[in-house]
């Protein structure tokens, strides 16, 4: 008789935000596939974890989304409120100063 294989539970994977970063660019999953010369099953199944992605289709998906593969993996680009949003909407005199500011607060100690 065969030996018996144990099916495991998928693991719960790490959110990723690619659906979002799309989203953000403006694209439809066609769109994007096309730029990827890829399937729209393949890109909503990565989109929805179900299709676990390499590192050259994560870097792929970067520059066809014109961001870094990083971002991807750590950044909702519709938070508005997020850190990153904010220093995206800076102009340059302002990311200094945010600097300044973030700088002082991890030195002292400062909480808000």
């Amino acid at each position: 008789m065969p030996k018996r294989i144990a099916l495991q539970k998928p693991r719960q994977r790490r959110r990723t935000f690619f659906r979002e970063w799309r989203e953000h660019r403006g694209l439809t999953q066609e769109q994007l596939a096309g730029r990827l010369d890829t399937s729209v099953a393949s890109i909503s199944r990565i989109e929805s974890g179900t299709q676990p992605y390499t590192q050259d289709v994560l870097e792929a998906l970067a520059e066809a989304l014109m961001t870094d593969p990083a971002s991807l993996l750590m950044r909702n680009p519709a938070d508005p409120d997020a850190i990153w949003s904010i220093w995206d909407q800076a102009k340059s005199g302002e990311r200094q100063l945010i600097e300044e500011l973030a700088r002082s607060v991890v030195k002292t100690g400062t909480k808000g």
